[in-house]
């Protein structure tokens, strides 16, 4: 980006003069009127001395209607303007860098090599895979952040998570894709969420059905919970950032990405944040309810689900809650999600059912964090 440059600009001595011209003052009036020596208000005319903060006060007095401020920013301009071209561009260089990408975080997490600014502007460059900096990520195209305020952005965190993501899916081997097993794939993953202990077969069941996992734990500032992409038309993956570890959370975004998947099919899948807390459907874009809904519904018989409320809320105990899960022969704390979820129950109320699953998960599941480092070329 060029930076613009007046064609000219004067000194605020030029400025003085012209108020003394107008009042009909010499320099030894103005001296004498600012408490200071003739050579002084020379050298401040001349401009071979600068308005300091104290001097532009002085002249705000002198010369009633110009404040101090103004005086202070014809100093500044006059400086700026008077400065050399910058000669070390690798200050820009870096600074490009951290706009482009959470640079010390990858480096700290190893996802790039240190280097000098060209070396990783290169890097960074073939993270993203992009020419230069200056270019957007194809793949990008595809994604919306979705965040407290805004759908229509993903931020450099984001995207950064995302291509890490892919460096890593490019090394999971699957089955080619195909939408049309959505039935059995749903059936057996609903088989592999009665039991947090069985997730660690959930990686090998998705590549059989042609759908890459891999966990990417969320960068800082980010609220990432996971995302959807393709490598290829044949080629769907699901990455999941896991920063919540429980159950419900687990499964309810591995199926909203999926739902992303089946119902979408056409490589525009959402970097979806934020899947844990109060519902907020009326904020968000259509398709996203859609795949919520889809989550929803894999996961409980969300008819039956509306018939357990209407005969037992608003008091939900553990006994009725552990039998409507034994009869749905899915994960009671599945159901608590969808509950707090609905906010049919507080966020504090039968936690005890929401199991830790991120262990099992990233035991079986190509993994970047969570207390594993990859190297920058994986």
């Amino acid at each position: 980006m060029t930076s613009w440059r007046p064609a000219e600009v004067f000194p605020p001595g030029d400025y003085i003069k012209e108020e003394m011209n107008a009042r009909g003052w010499a320099q030894q009036d103005l001296a004498d009127t600012l408490g200071k020596t003739v050579a002084a208000v020379n050298e401040l005319i001349s401009g071979k001395r600068a308005v300091t903060a104290e001097t532009a006060q002085l002249l705000e007095q002198a010369f009633e209607g110009i404040d101090a401020a103004t005086w202070l920013r014809l100093e500044a301009t006059w400086q700026a303007y008077r400065l050399p071209p910058a000669k070390d561009e690798r200050v820009a260089l870096r600074a490009r860098l951290r706009e482009k990408v959470p640079l010390r975080e990858m480096l700290r997490r190893g996802w790039i090599e240190p280097g000098d600014e060209q070396s990783l502007e290169r890097s960074v460059a073939g993270f993203l895979e992009i020419d230069s900096l200056d270019d957007e990520p194809a793949w990008a195209k595809t994604y919306a952040a979705r965040k407290s305020t805004s759908y229509d952005s993903a931020s450099a965190g984001e995207l950064a998570w995302v291509a890490r993501a892919r460096q890593l899916a490019r090394a999971v081997q699957a089955q080619p894709f195909d939408p049309k097993a959505k039935g059995r794939l749903l059936a057996d993953i609903r088989a592999l969420a009665r039991n947090p202990e069985d997730a660690r077969n959930l990686p090998r069941l998705l590549a059989d059905y042609g759908i890459r996992l891999v966990i990417v734990e969320k960068l800082s500032r980010t609220r990432v919970d996971g995302a959807c992409f393709w490598l290829d038309p044949k080629s769907p993956v699901i990455a999941l950032s896991l920063r919540y570890d429980r159950m419900d959370y687990f499964w309810f975004t591995l199926l909203h990405e999926l739902g992303h998947i089946f119902e979408d099919h056409s490589g525009d899948c959402h970097i979806e944040s934020d899947l844990v807390g109060a519902a907020q459907i009326e904020e968000k874009p259509e398709r996203e309810v859609a795949a919520d809904h889809f989550a929803a519904s894999a996961l409980v018989d969300q008819a039956k689900l509306n018939d357990f409320i209407v005969r037992n809320g608003p008091i939900y105990n553990v006994m009725n809650i552990r039998g409507f899960a034994r009869l749905q022969d899915i994960h009671p704390g599945i159901v608590v999600g969808q509950l707090q979820h609905m906010g049919e129950i507080d966020w504090s109320q039968h936690r005890a059912f929401l199991e830790r699953i991120r262990d099992v998960v990233t035991r079986s599941t190509l993994t970047d964090g969570h207390g594993v480092r990859l190297s920058a070329l994986t």
